[in-house]
């Protein structure tokens, strides 16, 4: 009973602290997704992981039920021009924070089910190590706020 108070306790500060934590491990905070046309076949997602645990982490992966696919990527800059391969895994040390931002690693959300408006909020769900564990996340639809990020459109 008190393992289970305790892990309550744990995942409400999580979420008042803006994050969202699934088995003490993968810490999601700042999740947002930047707002596009509505014909736009693809939207970018960012948001800082962290590890809450005390072991290494790996992601593997992420899904939605709002978009067709979603993969991780990063930006790279070749020669003066930015490009974009995927990343099949973010490796997060104990404590270790790692920031999806627009012109670096990112969340690439394609082929959305339905339209996606200012203040609207997309769950996805990250895919954690070996045994496939999880941790779900609300994203918010928001305008980036400033013009010089990376755009996806």
């Amino acid at each position: 009973m008190v393992r289970h108070f305790s892990r309550m306790i744990l995942v409400a500060a999580a979420v008042f602290a803006g994050g969202v934590q699934a088995d003490g491990r993968l810490v999601v905070e700042d999740a947002w997704i930047r707002t596009a046309p509505p014909v736009a076949p693809m939207r970018a997602g960012y948001a800082t992981l962290r590890n809450g645990g005390d072991a290494p982490l790996v992601v593997r992966g992420a899904r939605s039920d709002a978009f067709g696919a979603v993969t991780m990527h990063a930006t790279q800059i070749d020669d003066g021009v930015a490009r974009m391969r995927e990343l099949s895994e973010i490796r997060l040390d104990p404590g270790e924070k790692v920031a999806l931002e627009p012109g670096g690693r990112h969340l690439m959300l394609m082929r959305p089910s339905r339209e996606l408006e200012a203040g609207a909020k997309v769950t996805i769900v990250f895919e954690i190590g070996e045994d496939v564990s999880t941790a779900t996340a609300d994203f918010v639809v928001r305008d980036a706020g400033d013009g010089g990020e990376h755009d996806h459109h």
